[in-house]
């Protein structure tokens, strides 16, 4: 059985409401931008930089967007509250909605490869399976520094197989 657009629409969905639920799982704002010793990037960071990823490859990628990505202000943004962060999470989730309601049936087999950084290009199939996996990693990222800044063990359930038998 094929992997359709609708498939990959719901594992994209889930994963970037679960980033969302990380973000608003702080606290408060600052906490959001706290730096950890040993960790390369906060939580405030990391989503930012998945926003800009997702819109660029995604919403504009396949869906026409428009977004022009500029990533070195996803890396160098600091203290951005929480909800603004949230609405940049939630226009990535709209702009990769839209763009794989949009895109052929056959979206995999006629998506020419995936240009990367680097002058490196990846065949759609593949280049949609590290978006996922990109995205995926920096969760699990954003799920680590908001327990290490807040004490919390509790997860945000971000593996929830729900999402996906619907």
């Amino acid at each position: 059985m094929p992997i359709t657009n609708q498939d990959l629409a719901k594992v994209f969905a889930r994963e970037i409401a679960a980033v969302k639920a990380e973000v608003l799982g702080y606290p408060d704002d600052e906490t959001l931008w706290r730096e950890v010793p040993g960790l390369p990037n906060s939580s405030g960071t990391l989503a930012l930089h998945l926003a800009g990823n997702l819109r660029h490859f995604l919403g504009a990628g396949i869906g026409g967007s428009g977004y022009k990505r500029d990533r070195p202000v996803e890396f160098a943004t600091r203290g951005t509250s929480r909800a603004e962060v949230a609405a940049l999470i939630d226009a990535a989730a709209s702009e990769v909605s839209a763009a794989f309601a949009k895109a052929p049936a056959n979206l995999l087999e006629v998506m020419p490869p995936i240009p990367f950084p680097g002058d490196k290009q990846l065949p759609a199939p593949l280049g949609i399976l590290h978006l996922t996996a990109h995205l995926a990693y920096h969760l699990g990222q954003m799920d680590y520094h908001r327990r290490s800044v807040t004490g919390d063990k509790k997860s945000v359930g971000a593996m929830d197989f729900q999402p996906l038998t619907t």
